[in-house]
């Protein structure tokens, strides 16, 4: 996979997120908004191109963990969708890049700990969760 097959968020202020986050080499765009974020790149599960997003990202050990929160909207996030179909990933996280296995966390415990560590992250999750009947996902990064 190379830059130019590479398609950004169609949505603005994302694509300039990462747009920033890429001119710096993650040095600008890494932290956004006081938490830590990181890019996404999954493989369109119809059209076969390469899509990126910007998430906020936590960690689980040596894992990242993200959430396909949506804003709290009935339906999953297409980078999620993308994800399902296609487990291998490529993230930055900051200047570094590498590639990922996603996989969704199960019900239980475990995942209700790391639900909470992503809330005190980001409060705003709490929020999506309570708007929308589907079970937010959450999705570990593993190398």
């Amino acid at each position: 996979m190379t830059e130019s097959q590479v398609e950004n968020s169609p949505v603005q202020w994302v694509a300039d997120h990462i747009r920033e986050y890429l001119d710096s080499n993650g040095a600008n765009g890494h932290i956004w908004r006081g938490v830590p974020t990181l890019l996404l790149t999954t493989k369109g599960r119809k059209s076969g191109l390469f899509r990126r997003s910007a998430l906020i990202y936590g960690r689980d050990g040596a894992d990242y963990v993200i959430v396909a929160s949506k804003g709290g909207h009935p339906t999953h996030p297409l980078w999620y969708t993308n994800l399902e179909a296609e487990r291998s990933v490529t993230i930055q996280v900051g200047g570094n890049i590498f590639s990922a296995t996603a996989t969704t966390y199960e019900d239980g415990e475990h995942r209700d700990k790391v639900w909470r560590s992503m809330v005190e992250i980001w409060p705003g999750y709490a929020e999506y969760q309570a708007k929308t009947s589907r079970r937010i996902p959450l999705v570990r990064l593993s190398q």
